[in-house]
C-alpha cells in the first residue's frame, strides 16, 4: 500500500452515468487524495444529437452523438476531479427493445469474456481498493447497465485481487420522494399506469437493505455541475431542472451495497473506504 495511493474504479455504462450515481463518491474520494478511476464502457451514441434529434430520427448520426458526447464526459470528470479516465468504446445500445440492441458491434451483443477480459486488464493495472458498478438488474433494467455489471462481476473472477465490491442503489424511501418531486415539476403528468408503478417499486432496496450511506453533501455542487457538462442530454437530466440548491438538498446522500469485502468492516458503513484506512 505504501507505493500506491488507494483506488476507487468506477464502471459505468454510458457518459453521464458516472455524474448520475457516483458523483458525489469520485468527487469527495478525489479531493482526499484517493485515486479515482472511471471506467465508461459505451460510446453513447443512442443520445440525443444536436438540438434534441433522437435516435432513429432523420438527422441522428451516432458516431456524431458518441464525439460530442466524448467531450461531455472529459468535461465531467475535469469537474469531478477523476484521476483517470479509461473508455471502452463500445457501440451504445440503446434502451430495452431497441433496434440497436441487435446490433452485432453494440455492448449488449459483445461476449461478456471479451469485454470482462479488457476490463480485467484495467484492473490489473490500477489495482482498485474499491470497486463500483450496478446491480444485475442495471438498476433499472437498460442492457448497457446489465452488461456492465455482468463484465465486472466477471473480471473480478479473472483477477486475484480482492477488493470491496459495491452496486449502486437508492432506498425505497428516496424512490417515492423523487416521484413526488417529478409530479412537482410536471403538474400536467398522468398518473402512471399500475404496471410502471409497480415496476417503478422494485427499483432500489428497503432503506433497511442498504449497507452503505455515503455523505457526499459537500460536493453536491460538482455533481450538479458534473451533469451539467452533458448539455446535450440535458433534456433527459431531470435532476438539472431542481436547481443547484435543491438538487445538493436531494442528491447528498449516495447509497450502494456491498457484496464483497475482505476487511469485515461493520455495516451499514458510512465509507467505501472502511476498513482500508
Amino acid at each position: 500500500m505504501a507505493d500506491r495511493p488507494l483506488t476507487l474504479m468506477a464502471v459505468h455504462a454510458h457518459p453521464d452515468d458516472e455524474a448520475t450515481g457516483t458523483g458525489g463518491i469520485l468527487a469527495r474520494y478525489a479531493a482526499e487524495g484517493i485515486r479515482t478511476v472511471l471506467v465508461t464502457c459505451t460510446d453513447g451514441g443512442c443520445g440525443d444529437g444536436p438540438g434534441g434529434v433522437k435516435p432513429g430520427d432523420p438527422g441522428h448520426d451516432p458516431a456524431a452523438v458518441a464525439l460530442m458526447r466524448r467531450q461531455e464526459l472529459k468535461a465531467s470528470c475535469d469537474v469531478l476531479k477523476v484521476s483517470d479516465l479509461e473508455m471502452l468504446d463500445y457501440a451504445d445500445s440503446g434502451m430495452m427493445g431497441w433496434p440497436s440492441n441487435d446490433a452485432p458491434e453494440s455492448f449488449w451483443q459483445t461476449p461478456v469474456e471479451e469485454g470482462a477480459t479488457r476490463l480485467a486488464e484495467l484492473m490489473r493495472q490500477y489495482r482498485p481498493d474499491v470497486v463500483v458498478t450496478y446491480d444485475a438488474n442495471g438498476f433499472y433494467g437498460h442492457p448497457d447497465h446489465i452488461q456492465a455489471h455482468r463484465i465486472t462481476m466477471a473480471a473480478l473472477e479473472m483477477t486475484a485481487l480482492t477488493p470491496k465490491v459495491y452496486w449502486t442503489t437508492m432506498p425505497r424511501s428516496m424512490m417515492q420522494r423523487f416521484g413526488e418531486i417529478m409530479r412537482e415539476f410536471h403538474e400536467d403528468m398522468p398518473e402512471p399506469d399500475p404496471a410502471e408503478t409497480a415496476a417503478m417499486a422494485e427499483i432500489g432496496l428497503p432503506d433497511d437493505e442498504i449497507t452503505t450511506w455515503v455523505d457526499t453533501t459537500a460536493f453536491s455542487g460538482q455533481k450538479f455541475d458534473a451533469l451539467a457538462a452533458h448539455a446535450s442530454q440535458g433534456e433527459n437530466i431531470f435532476f438539472l431542472k431542481m436547481g443547484k440548491e435543491r438538487f445538493g438538498e436531494l442528491m447528498g446522500m449516495e447509497t450502494f451495497v456491498r457484496v464483497q469485502d475482505a476487511t469485515g468492516a461493520a455495516v451499514p458503513e458510512n465509507d467505501l473506504f472502511a476498513g482500508l484506512r
